[in-house]
């Protein structure tokens, strides 16, 4: 396997799209982090804050990090001074941390709402009831310190396409919604994965979290 090969061959299957690839690296040592960074890549994305902040430490520092996993509340203030762009706010309760820790740090946290498009009960995020009553709140005084910048969405864990590609589209009118009526900054549209990211894109994701495919299998000890 050569991560290097494997970052090329993402990044040509992406044009000619705006799509943006990060790399998932969790459970991954820094040295396959470091190798494909020397292959260009500076997106990378975790789902644990301590594994987070440890590569953080250990590597260049002109890398984005990306949160892309359930984030506890008590967690954000070890992330907050650094991380790029949190993906997986699916709670009022999880934004209001995360503008508290950014005002601490007098920092602005880039941030993605998560919305509940697949049907499992394993999934976190909003509905869409609750995101548009979201949007109707004065967001940059509610939260000065957060930059509600996008949505993020994970869909079904199934062989259906089409099932997968109504996930996305819906996700996709919604975001398209929320940026005419409410937010000129919506600008990201996080969906798809390893195994669904050509129908993610098709159906105009910016940003695309792929693991398996770059790095091999996850490592569970």
């Amino acid at each position: 396997m050569s991560v290097k090969n494997n970052i090329n061959f993402f990044k040509k299957s992406f044009s000619p799209s705006d799509c943006r690839l990060i790399a998932v690296s969790k459970t991954k040592p820094v040295e396959l982090l470091q190798e494909a960074y020397d292959a260009g890549q500076r997106l990378f994305g975790e789902n644990k804050v301590q594994e987070m902040e440890a590569k953080f430490e250990a590597l260049p520092k002109d890398i984005e990090w990306h949160m892309i996993g359930h984030l506890q509340t008590n967690k954000v203030k070890y992330i907050a001074p650094f991380v790029g762009l949190i993906h997986s706010v699916d709670s009022i309760k999880l934004l209001e941390e995360i503008n508290k820790q950014g005002g601490k740090h007098n920092r602005v946290v880039p941030c993605l709402l998560q919305i509940y498009i697949a049907q499992e009960e394993t999934k976190f995020g909003f509905d869409e009831a609750e995101v548009t009553s979201f949007f109707e709140r004065d967001l940059p005084k509610s939260f000065p310190f957060c930059f509600v910048q996008g949505l993020m969405g994970m869909a079904s864990l199934t062989d259906d396409t089409d099932k997968i590609r109504n996930e996305f589209k819906g996700l996709k009118s919604l975001f398209e919604l929320f940026k005419k009526t409410h937010s000129q900054n919506m600008k990201e549209l996080s969906m798809g994965m390893s195994s669904d990211y050509q129908i993610a894109i098709e159906e105009g994701s910016t940003l695309v979290r792929i693991g398996t495919s770059i790095f091999g299998e996850r490592n569970y000890n």
